[in-house]
């Protein structure tokens, strides 16, 4: 990995692009967010838990 000024400058250029475009969500906004990442987390929750039941019932019984 070749780095340069010219790439590191780039890169700066990239995230003060990015920085100047975002903003701070509202509240419905975030509220919206939690519960579908609030949902998702325990989706994969239940699915390795099931998992888990499913093997120790085939290799343990």
């Amino acid at each position: 990995m070749n780095i340069n000024k010219e790439s590191i400058g780039s890169f700066i250029k990239q995230c003060e692009r990015v920085l100047k475009i975002s903003r701070k969500p509202d509240n419905s906004e975030y509220k919206t967010v939690a519960k579908v990442t609030g949902i998702g987390v325990i989706a994969i929750g239940v699915v390795g838990f099931i998992i888990t039941i499913v093997s120790q019932l085939l290799f343990y019984s």
